[in-house]
């Protein structure tokens, strides 16, 4: 069966062997025209011309030795004697071509002095240079094919220029050369046709011919060619090799015992004739085994994708090698599972594809196409983008692109707050994930959900990115911050395929502050607390070149893992939904960061380094590749030996960062590689090749620890900010709105050098005027100076004090910070809460040290010497004294708002300040916390915050029913981060007292919750830790805890009391407690109790107290003490509402291992989990109560009673 001319071959080429034909032929190919018997007839003699006498009297002028036997055909053979001439009457003759010898000639050739066949002849009409041939039709004479000059016959073969000629030429130009006769003669004696047949059977039977040759490889300058061995020959075995083409002068070699042999500089695309013979000892030659092959095309080369879209992608490839010159065209093979296939011929070396399916894999190959044969491909397999709007859709996000998610919608509380089992629908994906992430559970990425046949699987990792995208700038820096918490890996460089824009999360990154001790300063045990984004360290970016049986981040989160139990702080395959294909997270760099805790026995690095991994391949993603390498201290490339061709493209190129190849080889085997780029690439062995992972990760640790040593290459990811300009990624900050707030913000912060003297100096209106006016209102109702006066007229004297403590106040100018903080504030909403959150970092910057080192000791002095109570005091005043955060600026702006009577009516300055409740009721909706008590004056300012309330309650537009969940405890027993973990709220939290006096924040519930919950919002009341009376200073500190207390218990539908382990520090808590419920008489109400145990790392499980027993202890307080007695409280249900079996809840240890790099315990976030569905599940057993404007009232008289 014929091959059709120009099919693609799987090689590049076509074969064309006919091993079945041995046939005994002269190499190069023969005379065109081969003489077929009908009979046995005696060919009659004839007399040799004299010029051809002396042409073959010297047998070496034609080297017509063994290699080349007489002219033989099949099954005939001449038998003339020596200077005769043959004549052919009784003989039929037929052209054959001269290439193939087996189909018969339709064209001769007079430049080649061949004849061709309808195959073979195709050539002269394709090959550029074989068109300037001329051609004739085939010769039915064996004369009629003569040379050119002299018209004569051509009986002679020159193997010095590859060309038939006559035997004038022979004796002229040609003379001297490797000549062979190509006519047909017999032997010197007279040998009859049957003894030459049985001479030729002899002769087969001593050399066996090789056997069929066959193509093992074919490329566009060599050949491998193979063949069989001889049947019958023993011993050692030679063979003759010959090969030629029209185009090049062939050659010829002889090899012993190989039946395999590659030939090398062959010209690409052309049709070359092999022959094989067997030789012997004596040098006789077998019959010829011969097969043709055309070499193959060079493939093109570099196929890569350009552009990408979910519909149309680009690609782009260059020209094979030595194509240069040739004029050639490509053939491009679209395929596709389930759709017709696609065939496109182009000449140039780029191809745009439109109207491609969204979220489809194509793959492509692409061909070079020269003279109807086509190279060997090269593919390339490429999943086309979904349509982003619809991945949106599946998960439910499809509205929240445009209108995007905030933090108050993602803390609201709805039907399934009080559920039981997780959301696990596809639509609910987003909305599980978020309320995981709030509550700080390191499992929120591990959602199952109901994915039916699978065609709505999705891959959580493509979740988180939605989320991003779908969320406004301060969500994304709270999801950040919880995701940091959590020991995850956050965005640094996020993808949006719908505007196909990269964006470096600079601003969402900003509030990550994390403590460590590096190796400097571990002897010393002195920690440092640093901004992340602001902390100058080497970045080590893992990135992945093609496919590879390594997953990177299985790899890092080893790496980055202290214990032997692996956090997953990158998401991997393994993890539930991560063998779903990524849709729209590809692209996407993670970040996430190692930080030594000093003791060398857990830390694997000694220095603090940040980590970026890169979701995809970098050919695909050059841009998110190109800023890493600038960016990075090292890059180490996760790869496969085959893919090293793609470094070549990036020799010279500019990178900073060490390039490390980590690559995998046959045998699964793995190595470390150095690659310089510049001046020119080089790649060298770093270390001996690794059989497994472990061993890999250990490589890898012990090369990054060796680069910390003496790093110089160091960066934060604040000062990336220019390196993604340069590379054409936008960074998030660059918006006008939080530029200009943060300008606003450096005109207040710039003149902080010491905050005391900042207090003083510009925010003049909470100092000692402050603290004389709170002791003027408090008097006014405590009475304790008034001895024998007169009550009223003691009352009168009072007011009259405070209207001249108010015109003091007014006699200070606004100062220069604070008309900065009202021109911040009074603004637009997006514009005004980047003031806020620039300002309250600023702030934490500027204080952090001083505040971190006093509350250590502050720490150290409440474990190691309670007894020494004037110390601890004087600690705890001067952390007072240097704290400078937003709170204080929101005082300021209360005492203002308590001034504005005394303005004058129409003053700029009065309007200005009447807008501060309404912008202060509005930030509260936004999460931001609301000072209720004042923590240094232990007093409410009531105008202020009977006024913000009020605008609250228009914001809400009436709506505004509320029940209130309060929270109580010693201090440090953990009871704002407690509040944080369970409802997404963001009450400070640090390492020594946080929190002074009493705080709010305010959570929507949503609609489908309002009614089965009986209200619109649930207010959360944090308040100051409860210190014992030996413990309080001099400044009736202890009466402002109980009364703090008393409020917070009064205000309450629910109460959650935080106790440490300890016994003693229980008990004086716990009666704190019951003295707090015993002063609210005139409340008339008693809120639902809970008691939480923490710190129960120090406790074992069979020495904890059980519910029945806190009651016990409860019931012997309240019998022992005297006040009780006298408000005749005899029992716990005087005074509270408790249920036995959820009364007490045991918190396990926040952190699963030694911060900094130990996650979140899961015990942890489980159980504060558990306590939040079972606080809801009281709220709504208890009674409607009224909405903020009676809440304002409630705070007023609870206050005044107290």
């Amino acid at each position: 069966m014929k091959v059709p001319y120009g099919m693609p071959q799987s090689w590049g080429g076509h074969v064309i062997s006919r091993p079945d034909r041995h046939t005994l032929m002269v190499q190069p190919p023969l005379a065109a025209v081969y003489p077929v018997l009908k009979a046995h007839p005696r060919v009659p003699d004839g007399a040799r011309p004299t010029s051809w006498d002396e042409l073959e009297t010297s047998e070496s002028n034609f080297s017509s030795d063994s290699d080349h036997p007489s002219t033989l055909t099949s099954g005939w053979r001449g038998s003339q004697n020596e200077g005769e001439t043959g004549t052919y009457d009784d003989i039929e003759e037929e052209v054959i071509c001269d290439m193939c010898s087996q189909a018969p000639a339709v064209k001769t050739c007079l430049t080649c002095n061949s004849s061709f066949c309808e195959l073979d002849v195709r050539q002269h009409y394709t090959i550029k240079s074989l068109q300037r041939h001329l051609l004739t039709d085939a010769c039915e004479e064996v004369e009629a094919k003569r040379c050119l000059h002299y018209k004569k016959p051509l009986d002679v073969f020159c193997r010095t220029d590859q060309m038939q000629i006559c035997r004038i030429c022979a004796l002229g130009y040609h003379k001297g050369h490797d000549l062979t006769s190509l006519r047909p003669h017999s032997a010197r004696s007279q040998i009859s046709s049957e003894g030459e047949s049985k001479n030729l059977e002899q002769r087969e039977k001593v050399v066996p011919p090789p056997g069929q040759i066959s193509f093992s490889s074919v490329k566009p300058d060599s050949v491998i060619l193979r063949w069989g061995s001889p049947v019958g020959l023993d011993g050692p075995k030679s063979f003759r090799i010959k090969w030629s083409s029209l185009m090049k002068e062939g050659g010829s070699l002889v090899i012993k015992d190989f039946y395999k042999v590659e030939i090398n500089n062959l010209q690409f695309g052309q049709k070359y004739l092999f022959s094989v013979a067997t030789e012997d000892k004596d040098g006789n030659l077998s019959e010829w085994v011969t097969a043709s092959v055309i070499t193959a095309l060079p493939a093109p080369k570099h196929l890569s994708k350009g552009h990408s879209e979910a519909t149309a992608l680009s690609l782009k490839w260059t020209r094979g090698d030595n194509m240069e010159g040739t004029p050639h065209q490509y053939l491009i093979n679209v395929t596709s599972p389930g759709k017709e296939p696609l065939a496109i011929h182009t000449e140039d070396c780029y191809k745009k594809f439109s109207y491609l399916q969204p979220d489809t894999e194509y793959t492509i190959s692409v061909s070079t196409l020269l003279g109807g044969q086509c190279s060997q491909p090269v593919s390339i397999t490429i999943h086309t983008e979904p349509c982003f709007r619809e991945v949106l859709s599946m998960i439910g996000l499809e509205d929240q692109y445009d209108n995007k998610l905030t933090l108050s919608s993602v803390l609201e509380i709805d039907q399934n707050d009080a559920a039981e089992d997780k959301l696990e629908r596809t639509k609910c994906l987003p909305e599980t994930i978020l309320k995981e992430l709030m509550m700080l559970n390191t499992n929120a990425r591990s959602v199952r959900h109901l994915c039916g046949d699978g065609s709505d699987a999705v891959n959580p990792l493509d979740v988180v990115v939605a989320l991003f995208l779908c969320s406004d700038g301060f969500l994304q820096q709270d999801i950040v911050l919880k995701m940091a918490l959590c020991q995850y890996a956050v965005p640094l460089l996020l993808p949006n395929h719908e505007t196909r824009e990269v964006t470096l999360m600079l601003w969402s990154m900003r509030e990550i502050v994390r403590t460590f001790r590096p190796s400097n300063q571990a002897f010393r045990k002195i920690s440092c607390e640093e901004r992340l984004t602001l902390s100058v360290i080497p970045l080590v970016s893992f990135v992945r070149l093609g496919r590879t049986n390594l997953s990177k981040s299985m790899i890092l989160n080893k790496l980055l893992s202290n214990t032997q139990q692996c956090h997953d702080t990158f998401y991997h395959h393994h993890i539930i939904g991560g063998n779903v294909p990524r849709r729209v997270s590809e692209g996407l760099v993670e970040i996430s960061w190692y930080l030594p805790c000093g003791n060398r026995n857990i830390d694997k690095f000694t220095e603090p380094l940040s980590v970026a991994n890169l979701r995809g391949d970098i050919r695909a993603f050059d841009k998110q590749f190109s800023f890493l390498c600038q960016t990075s201290a090292v890059v180490y490339i996760f790869c496969m030996e085959s893919e090293a061709d793609y470094f070549k493209k990036l020799e010279g190129k500019d990178v900073k960062a060490n390039v490390i190849l980590v690559s995998s080889g046959q045998g699964n085997t793995l190595a470390l590689k150095m690659m310089k780029m510049r001046p020119s690439l080089k790649i060298t062995n770093l270390s001996q090749k690794k059989k497994t992972e472990t061993e890999l990760t250990k490589a890898i640790q012990e090369a990054i620890s060796k680069m910390l040593e003496n790093c110089s290459n160091k960066v934060c990811v604040a000062q990336m900010a220019e390196n993604a300009r340069c590379c054409g990624i936008l960074v998030d900050e660059d918006s006008d709105e939080c530029q200009s707030a943060r300008r606003n913000v450096s005109k207040i912060t710039a003149g902080i050098a010491d905050t005391s003297g900042f207090k003083d100096k510009h925010l003049t209106l909470q100092g000692h005027l402050w603290k004389a006016l709170s002791w003027v209102e408090t008097e006014y109702w405590r009475l304790r100076k008034a001895g024998n006066q007169n009550v009223e007229v003691y009352r009168k004297s009072l007011k009259t004090k405070e209207e001249e403590l108010r015109r003091k106040q007014l006699r200070f100018e606004m100062t220069a910070a604070m008309s900065s903080f009202l021109h911040g504030v009074v603004t637009s909403e997006v514009q005004r809460c980047y003031f806020l959150k620039w300002l309250e970092m600023d702030l934490d910057d500027q204080v952090r040290d001083q505040v971190s080192t006093l509350q250590d000791r502050y720490k150290e002095l409440r474990q190691t010497f309670p007894q020494d109570m004037e110390e601890i005091a004087e600690v705890g005043k001067q952390i007072s004294v240097v704290s400078l955060c937003l709170g204080h600026f929101f005082r300021e702006c209360g005492q203002l708002f308590e001034c504005v009577c005394y303005l004058p009516e129409y003053s700029r300055q009065r309007k200005t300040v009447e807008q501060l409740p309404a912008l202060c009721a509005q930030m509260l909706l936004d999460g931001f916390p609301l000072e209720l008590v004042d923590g240094d004056t232990a007093n409410i300012p009531m105008k202020w915050i009977t006024e913000v309330l009020t605008e609250l309650h228009h914001i809400m537009q009436s709506n505004s029913k509320l029940k209130v969940i309060a929270i109580l405890g010693a201090e440090s027993s953990g009871k704002s981060t407690l509040l944080n973990n369970m409802f997404g709220v963001r009450f400070a939290v640090g390492k020594g007292p946080c929190t002074r006096g009493a705080f709010l924040q305010l959570i929507v519930v949503g609609n489908d919750a309002r009614e089965e919950l009986g209200c619109d919002c649930i207010l959360i009341i944090d308040t100051e830790g409860l210190k014992p009376h030996q413990t309080a200073q001099d400044d009736h500190s202890h009466e402002r805890d109980k009364e703090v207390a008393s409020l917070a218990v009064g205000l309450s539908d629910a109460v959650i009391v935080c106790v440490s382990g300890d016994d003693s520090s229980q008990r004086d808590v716990l009666e704190m407690v019951l003295h707090a419920w015993t002063r609210l008489e005139v409340v008339g109400r008693k809120p639902q109790c809970h008691f939480v145990q923490t710190n129960m790392c120090e406790i074992p499980a069979v020495g904890r107290r059980k519910g029945k027993e806190v009651l016990e202890l409860l019931l012997k307080i309240i019998q022992e003490d005297t006040r009780m007695k006298e408000a005749n409280i005899t029992t716990i249900s005087d005074v509270m509402e408790v249920d036995s079996d959820t009364l007490l809840w045991h918190i396990p240890p926040i952190w699963r291992g030694s911060p900094p790099m130990a996650p979140l315990s899961d015990d942890y976030s489980e159980t504060a989990l558990a306590l939040k569905k079972r606080l809801i599940k009281n709220l709504k057993k208890r009674r409607e109560r009224g909405d903020l404007i009676h809440l304002i009232t409630q705070v007023e008289s609870v206050w005044t009673a107290l």
